[in-house]
């Protein structure tokens, strides 16, 4: 929605939200004019010549066309009213292009919101035009009386000091003005992301709530996994580390000899103890991630695979953090299979963003034949790309080769 970035009355005026939305709300009459006379003629005609075939590839244009003018909308009103819409358009089927089109609610919400873009405008430039005229005329009073004394500015101006209330005026005049710019734009706002965004479905809604509990279980299960190696792993070395300081302290003035074999020994499952925890920290997240990002980080995993492979990481810059970290584990499951099972002479890992999605794929040339298990490594990244609306790919006939792809949206 818009953003508010300063409180107070006066704070509006620095307000740089409130000021990028006063052009839009005066020149939006024009849009909403332009729309409001296409969409009728191009609907009405479309529609009474339906009937002898020549309307159906006019109502086709004309419904792309109002989609367009609704993808357009979108971004002229993150610009100006700071308001971010994503397209909700369905995925596009690779067959059925009509009936996509016209049952995706996502294309008559456009048109909805699109014929009341005129009414709507009309509105805001009405009362835009009436505020802003009274507001510059109040301000500017006393440089109108200056410019002759026969001038009567408002009706209101007979002398210097009548000039310079009317100027003081004007600045209340002002924060009322931007305020009543910033409703306007909020309300608006709030009307293009009811039918612009839309509300899901409830298909998609179900989805998204399979994904949620497929991340939930799979968080859960991670939970678990670090619990028992801390238990089965470091936290009995460190037992057997204090068992032995324990023993030394007992034999260092009976057995100094045996003290020093002892120390020794714990010395050891100490830094034993310190390597599994530091190998378990990498596993919830590398810090080569969080410092140097995809490359650096698929690169360090492909340099200690026994595996020959290729690394390319082509993206314009860092996505989020969840998106990072579950492109990294998809990519080192991916090693680990290749390394263990496939028999690969080479591999390549890429990662590229194509669209609003960062691809990752990882490739090997070995015996293929690899499945998603339930319970096994790769169902569990599944399900941690699922949280973030994200899918997994496994293409893997008998005899290889074998792809490994990942979907991950850009942005989360």
């Amino acid at each position: 929605m818009v953003e508010k970035r300063l409180a107070g009355p006066l704070g509006v005026i620095a307000d740089p939200t409130a000021w990028r939305a006063a052009p839009y709300l005066l020149l939006s009459l024009a849009f909403g004019l332009g729309w409001f006379v296409v969409l009728s003629v191009g609907v009405s005609v479309s529609l009474s010549t339906v009937i002898v075939w020549v309307g159906v590839p006019l109502l086709l244009a004309t419904m792309l066309l109002w989609r367009g003018g609704a993808m357009l909308e979108r971004r002229l009103l993150g610009l100006a009213l700071g308001v971010r819409i994503a397209d909700p358009y369905r995925p596009r089927p690779p067959r059925g292009f009509l009936k996509w089109l016209f049952t995706d609610p996502a294309t008559w919400r456009d048109l909805g919101y699109l014929l009341l873009l005129f009414p709507l405008s009309l509105v805001e430039f009405t009362a835009s035009v009436v505020l802003w005229a009274l507001t510059l005329g109040l301000i500017g009073a006393p440089l109108l009386y200056g410019a002759g004394a026969e001038i009567r500015v408002l009706g209101l101006v007979d002398g210097w000091p009548e000039a310079l209330a009317c100027c003081l005026a004007g600045v209340v005049m002002l924060v009322v003005t931007l305020h009543a710019v910033r409703g306007m734009a909020w309300l608006h706002g709030s009307l293009a992301t009811l039918l612009l965004g839309g509300a899901l479905d409830g298909k998609e809604a179900a989805r998204l709530r399979a994904s949620r509990a497929r991340g939930v279980d799979a968080a859960e299960m991670e939970r678990r996994r670090i619990e028992r190696d801390l238990h089965d792993g470091a936290q009995q070395r460190l037992l057997a580390v204090a068992v032995d300081l324990g023993r030394a302290q007992a034999k260092l003035d009976t057995d100094p000899e045996a003290a020093r074999r002892l120390i020794a020994q714990a010395h050891s499952g100490a830094k034993a103890a310190i390597a599994e925890l530091r190998d378990l920290a990498r596993g919830i997240h590398p810090a080569i991630l969080t410092e140097r990002g995809l490359d650096a980080a698929l690169s360090a995993l492909a340099a200690r695979s026994p595996v020959r492979v290729d690394v390319s990481v082509d993206l314009p810059e860092r996505p989020p953090a969840a998106v990072e970290s579950i492109a990294y584990f998809i990519v080192a499951e991916g090693l680990t299979n290749m390394a263990k099972y496939s028999q690969a002479r080479e591999g390549s890992v890429r990662v590229v963003k194509e669209g609003r999605q960062v691809v990752v794929e990882v490739y090997d040339d070995g015996v293929g034949g690899a499945e998603v298990r339930p319970g096994g490594g790769l169902a569990g990244l599944a399900d941690r790309a699922a949280t973030i609306d994200g899918i997994l790919i496994l293409h893997s006939p008998v005899g290889g080769p074998t792809l490994l792809r990942a979907e991950l949206p850009y942005e989360w």
